[in-house]
C-alpha cells in the first residue's frame, strides 16, 4: 500500500466513517490542531529521561487520536464512535484532573507569572500547553454540544502547565542538592 492516494489532490479530504469535506473547513482545522498538540507532546516526550513522564505523554497522546477520530467524524455518523477508542469520554477528562491534582502535590505552585524556558523539558511543555490551547479555539465551532473534546483540550493545557512546573521544581531541586 502506498502512503500517497492522489484523492486529496481535489483540496478535499475523507473523515472518518465517511464523507469528504474541502480541507480549509473547520473539521480538518480543528482536527489538524490537535494533531500540531500531539506532535508537540511527542516533541516534549523525546526529551524527557523520566520514565513516569514519559508514560503519561504517551498516554496523552493516545487520548489525541481518539479527539481526532471524533472530530473527523461528520455529525450523522457520531453514532458509529467508540467510547475511549473513537470517542472521547467523561472518564478520559477526570484522569486528566487526576494527573494534575497528583502532579500538583509535587511542586509548590509558583504565585507569580511563568516565564517558559527554565529547562528544556519545561519549556517544551510550555509549547505543548499553547498548542494545545489553540487546538481549543479551533475546535469551539465544530464539536457537538456532548462532546468531551473541549473539557479534554482545557484540563489537558492545564496539565501541561502542571508538569512544566513540576519539571522545573524538579530541576531546580536537583541543583540546590
Amino acid at each position: 500500500m502506498k502512503i500517497y492516494t492522489k484523492t486529496g489532490d481535489d483540496g478535499t479530504t475523507g473523515l472518518f466513517y465517511g464523507g469528504r469535506v474541502s480541507k480549509a473547513s473547520a473539521l480538518p482545522a480543528a482536527y489538524g490542531a490537535v494533531d500540531e498538540a500531539q506532535a508537540a507532546i511527542g516533541l516534549a516526550r523525546a526529551t524527557t529521561t523520566d520514565t513516569e513522564l514519559d508514560q503519561l505523554l504517551t498516554l496523552l497522546c493516545r487520548d489525541l487520536y481518539v479527539a481526532m477520530a471524533e472530530l473527523a467524524t461528520l455529525p450523522e455518523n457520531r453514532r458509529k464512535l467508540e467510547p475511549g477508542v473513537t470517542l472521547l469520554t467523561a472518564e478520559m477528562v477526570i484522569a486528566i484532573e487526576q494527573a494534575i491534582d497528583t502532579t500538583s502535590e509535587r511542586f509548590e505552585a509558583p504565585t507569580e507569572f511563568t516565564i517558559p524556558g527554565q529547562t528544556e523539558i519545561s519549556a517544551r511543555l510550555d509549547w505543548a500547553r499553547v498548542v494545545t490551547r489553540r487546538a481549543e479555539r479551533e475546535c469551539l465551532d465544530v464539536c457537538e454540544a456532548e462532546s468531551k473534546v473541549l473539557p479534554y483540550l482545557n484540563r489537558l493545557s492545564d496539565l501541561l502547565w502542571t508538569l512544566a512546573r513540576w519539571q522545573e521544581g524538579q530541576s531546580l531541586l536537583s541543583r540546590n542538592s
